[in-house]
């Protein structure tokens, strides 16, 4: 296939016209109610631990009871309402809530320290805060002070819902009518405050019209996942946006919606709900590929699991060949009954689509989920487009891109091969920000392209390949461009390896740090009669030699210029908590280096 500069993917669902009244988010939890009053969209955990459905009906009146509370506690329209928790059922019923209150939604990460919450929520001269619990609590009550708008905190754990339903008992039906009918398509939905890998967040500023809008165009690409009957557990956290458009499609198309914050209890809870699709980032299906490698190896059938990983690959690269010879079918079909069915067994059994998105999953992964049956289709996006604005659908499916760009929206290639969007789902700008929103929406000749920092190219069937970041390009001292996204993806899809960065902008040759997975260092050190911590083994010949051979095999994926030449083993894996990913488990590249600046020196001698 030959590159291309710029593909449009016309319009195949007609949106309402900017400006229009056009209703807002909140249609379509009341027009759920109406019409299909009695089908369950939404499934939570009671007292006792068991699953309770809860009724389109049902959910409208939990929004309207909270929403009232609120509308009583002075929160007036357009003013910021803030949500600081998990992603758990009382989230949802919230977000509605705020918007039916006319109201805007701040979401927070509840993993952010308390001066990240304190910037948040003076920036955003937020009104109210819901928080989960007392720890979160205690930390908006550290930056309180400096927040001189805030009036109101409730706690989820501690009854904020039946104390929003009290305090809104005097507010009439046809009084929150009126508010929330009274915000439209251009008013402000939510300020959504991107997770910072450089420098400080800014809130990005996503209208009623832009999420429907999005919604809208991704639930019509993808009606076998968000088809009648359909259902799905949501597990990220809901500050970020891929999971808010999941949380926004299902409530569109009434498919069943769960919650967890909870991964430990991930495999419990999808063997209980049994969904029929599933979303995460990359690492989320990475992690689930590692464990069912590891069982293989306590089992004692590593050859096995091996040879029925390259049979999925080569069964999947060979459908999109059109042809899939009759030895590989036959194999295939016998690791079908011998191996698959484990992942699916892992997913809940009934999962046949998954979703990721946030980073690429890489070409190898993303062939062998689908040579195992479940197929992952990758999207991409950013906050600022609300979302997905490409995405591999069932109908178009290339494995290895992102897709191509949703109904109506274009795609273009820049002179320095960055990718700039245009369509209905791009935001409004950054809050309060109007040099920073220049930055990234141009007014030239025929601007409003958005720059989304990543490079990448586009095919002449306007499937979209993201090759690395813009500012994350690597120059070696020879000239030589190095991408370090494609080195780092299939570095981290063995199963010895957590995290990896690659390294070398102006050094002699590209190097890398290394991250060892917990949980296979364990299964790996007892099969070799190792004792001991990780720390005390980084460098053992054997882990060094397992690494190596991870390396030699990303290699084999790129020229010898571009290839790692040495590595760095670290004594413990990178984190959220330790502040170098992001809750979306991005790699905070600029304090990776801070933090191993040593680490990097003496990889080249210094």
């Amino acid at each position: 296939m030959r590159s291309v500069r710029e593909f449009s993917t016309p319009p195949t669902v007609q949106l309402p016209t900017t400006g229009a009244r056009a209703g807002n988010l909140t249609d379509d939890v009341v027009s759920n109610a109406r019409a299909h009053s009695s089908t369950t969209v939404l499934t939570r955990r009671d007292a006792s631990g068991a699953w309770v459905d809860v009724s389109a009906a049902g959910f409208l009146a939990e929004v309207t009871a909270a929403a009232k509370g609120l509308v009583a506690a002075g929160v007036a329209p357009g003013d910021r309402v803030a949500l600081l928790s998990g992603t758990r059922w009382e989230w949802t019923i919230l977000d509605y809530a705020i918007w039916c209150a006319g109201a805007v939604s701040v979401p927070i990460y509840q993993t952010s320290s308390a001066d990240q919450v304190g910037l948040i929520l003076a920036d955003a001269g937020v009104r109210a805060v819901l928080v989960e619990n007392a720890a979160l609590l205690a930390r908006v009550d550290q930056v309180r002070d400096s927040v001189p708008d805030l009036t109101h905190v409730w706690t989820i754990e501690e009854g904020a819902l039946d104390a929003l339903a009290a305090a809104g008992a005097p507010v009439s039906d046809a009084d929150l009518e009126a508010r929330r009918t009274s915000r439209g398509r251009d008013d402000l939905a939510t300020l959504v405050y991107t997770s910072g890998t450089t420098g400080e967040p800014k809130g990005c500023m996503l209208t009623h019209g832009a999420l429907m809008d999005e919604i809208t165009l991704a639930t019509s690409e993808l009606p076998e996942l968000f088809d009648e009957g359909a259902s799905t557990l949501l597990f990220l956290p809901l500050a970020h946006v891929f999971a808010r458009i999941v949380q926004l499609g299902c409530m569109r198309a009434r498919v069943r919606l769960a919650h967890s914050s909870d991964i430990r209890m991930l495999t419990r809870y999808l063997g209980e709900l049994q969904p029929t699709f599933v979303f995460g980032v990359p690492r989320v299906f990475e992690k689930l590929f590692t464990t069912a490698s590891q069982q293989a190896a306590a089992d004692g059938k590593s050859r096995v699991f091996d040879r029925a990983v390259e049979t999925a690959i080569a069964w999947s690269r060979a459908r999109d060949a059109g042809r899939v010879p009759v030895r590989l079918r036959a194999e295939h079909a016998l690791y079908n009954r011998l191996v698959y069915g484990r992942l699916h067994e892992a997913l809940g059994g009934q999962c046949r689509w998954a979703f990721s998105a946030g980073a690429p999953l890489g070409e190898r992964l993303g062939h062998f989920y689908r040579g195992t049956g479940i197929t992952v289709l990758e999207a991409y996006g950013l906050t600022e487009t609300s979302g997905a604005v490409t995405l591999n659908s069932a109908a178009a499916q290339k494995v290895g891109t992102v897709g191509r760009p949703l109904p109506g929206t274009t795609v273009r290639v820049s002179d320095d091969g960055e990718l700039l969007f245009r369509g209905p789902q791009v935001f409004r700008g950054y809050w309060r920000d109007e040099a920073a929103t220049a930055e990234v929406i141009d007014d030239t000749e025929d601007g409003g392209w958005f720059h989304t920092g990543d490079v990448g190219e586009v095919d002449d069937e306007g499937f979209v390949r993201i090759t690395g970041r813009k500012k994350e390009l690597l120059v070696t001292a020879g000239g030589k461009n190095v991408s370090p996204t494609v080195l780092e993806d299939r570095l981290r899809s063995h199963p010895i390896v957590s995290q990896c960065m690659v390294v070398g902008d102006g050094e002699p040759f590209i190097g890398a740090l290394v991250t060892i997975d917990a949980d296979t260092f364990g299964q790996w050190a007892e099969a070799r009669g190792r004792k001991g911590r990780l720390a005390d083994l980084v460098d053992d010949p054997d882990l060094v030699a397992e690494v190596q051979r991870a390396v030699d095999d990303t290699n084999s994926a790129v020229s010898q210029a571009e290839a790692i030449r040495k590595f760095t083993i670290l004594p413990a894996d990178w984190s959220e908590e330790g502040g170098q990913l992001t809750p979306s488990l991005k790699l905070k590249r600029a304090v990776v280096m801070r933090q191993f600046r040593r680490d990097v020196a003496a990889l080249y001698g210094r």
